[in-house]
């Protein structure tokens, strides 16, 4: 009975202290009227949802992180990322849907608030949106293509993002392929990295790692929002009220919200969120029809697709699950930007074990690459699986590496087509790829857990 009576003890003051630092932490949020004068919405569904909106907050950010993170230019007070974060009802599920920054999109009619003027009906990139009417038309204009009633609106900056990493002391992310993008200065070598807030920036930013661009960027930031859950739970974030106010007020710290978005909010999603875990958050992609869709004035853009977008977003206003209970198959297979079928490979053995490399030409062919079937012997032990390649086919290289996590990537200028795989003392397995096609997307839901690193 004492140690009962002990343990409500904990319970209550813990509440408590909950309570009073979520209430004082309420009070420092930057609040913006997202739903003034709204009229004509969507009917409310079921469970609750978020617009999360990531804007270009570069003018917070100091001098020398500009120019250790590439973050030069001007701000350009638009949307970098735009997703609906679906609550369920029960608050066990987490559901997020990114919604293409150049989708194709239609402004409602309005009035335009400085001018007083009437605005008609006009086509845009979504993200435009916020540039030419801020929160309130993002609102109008997601809710008008999608038919799912916002409950509530929460911005964040570069500033913000970058500390919530970094309180939570990093975030685990995984690639089999190396991740390298000029412009953002991202730059990871194959295995599991633990970013920090200005690391992790860049690999949420990146669009020219390959040729997906922002198709493959919105899959980043899904396996980053998947791991950064993952984090959360596993260092008990979500059970300790000093630390849950340590990691809200930087997320909160240089944020924006509708008004609406108070203490109480914040602290029942902090207690659903408790027993949270990677498994219980999905994330898909609105679905493609159109990759290309030209408009005129506007240039090229994103065409949904009408049947399978209007299904999905049906499912969030019921409130159901995207995705179903499966079997666990092993590692997911490694999404690749070239068709394995497309990729010519001659293996060799490295090593002093006869039959190395014909069980490795058998499992990349089982794979999908397509080996000459005629393995060799290399004339030299070597300690690392080396894949040697023409430059005029780093793309296949890059693919083919993801099939050999860890291999050493050495390029041949010269040596054309025929992708060269020397097996070395290291070499363990070969994983399973997938082929994803940019020009044909085929979004489908996946839970968190299936895309964190497997054992990070």
């Amino acid at each position: 009975m004492r140690a009962a009576c002990t343990l409500s003890v904990v319970v209550l003051a813990s509440a408590g202290i909950g309570h009073a630092v979520i209430s004082s932490l309420d009070a420092g949020i930057a609040r913006v009227d997202a739903f003034k004068d709204m009229k004509n919405r969507p009917r409310a569904g079921h469970g609750m949802n978020v617009l999360l909106v990531g804007t270009d907050g570069r003018d917070k950010i100091t001098e020398q992180e500009r120019r250790r993170f590439r973050l030069g230019g001007a701000p350009c007070h638009c949307t970098d990322t735009m997703m609906i974060v679906h609550i369920s009802d029960n608050r066990e599920r987490a559901t997020v849907v990114s919604l293409p920054r150049d989708s194709y999109a239609e402004v409602p009619a309005l009035t335009d608030p400085a001018t007083g003027q009437q605005r008609a009906t006009h086509p845009i990139r979504l993200n435009s949106a916020y540039s030419e009417g801020g929160p309130q038309l993002t609102i109008r204009t997601v809710e008008n293509m999608t038919h799912v009633k916002i409950d509530h609106y929460l911005e964040v900056d570069f500033t913000s993002f970058m500390k919530t990493v970094d309180v939570l002391g990093g975030v685990n992310v995984c690639t089999p392929t190396p991740l390298k993008d000029v412009y953002s200065g991202l730059d990871l070598a194959p295995g599991t990295h633990t970013l920090m807030g200005g690391q992790a920036l860049q690999y949420v930013r990146a669009r020219h790692v390959d040729a997906t661009s922002d198709l493959g960027r919105m899959k980043r930031q899904q396996r980053f929002l998947a791991a950064l859950i993952e984090k959360a739970a596993s260092s008990g974030v979500l059970l300790n009220p000093m630390r849950f106010r340590d990691v809200t007020r930087a997320v909160l710290g240089s944020v924006r919200a509708d008004e609406g978005f108070g203490a109480d909010e914040l602290l029942d999603l902090g207690r659903a969120m408790r027993d949270f875990s990677p498994s219980s958050s999905e994330f898909t992609t609105v679905p493609i029809s159109r990759m290309n869709y030209e408009v005129k004035g506007i240039g090229s853009t994103l065409k949904w697709d009408p049947a399978k977008a209007a299904e999905l977003f049906a499912s969030l206003r019921d409130d159901k699950p995207l995705t179903v209970d499966r079997p666990h198959r092993g590692p997911a297979a490694a999404p690749v930007e070239v068709d394995p079928r497309q990729v010519r490979v001659q293996v060799e053995n490295g090593t002093g074990t006869a039959g190395l490399a014909g069980r490795l030409d058998t499992a990349l062919a089982a794979t999908g690459f397509t080996t000459t079937r005629q393995p060799t012997t290399a004339p030299a032990h070597v300690p690392h699986t080396v894949i040697s390649y023409d430059p005029h086919w780093d793309r296949s290289a890059r693919s083919l590496a993801a099939a050999l996590p860890g291999a050493e990537l050495r390029a041949v200028p010269g040596q054309g087509q025929l992708l060269k795989v020397t097996a070395g003392a290291d070499f363990k397995d070969v994983h399973k790829v997938r082929f994803e096609d940019p020009n044909q997307p085929q979004p489908t839901a996946v839970r968190g857990s299936e895309v964190v690193c497997s054992g990070a």
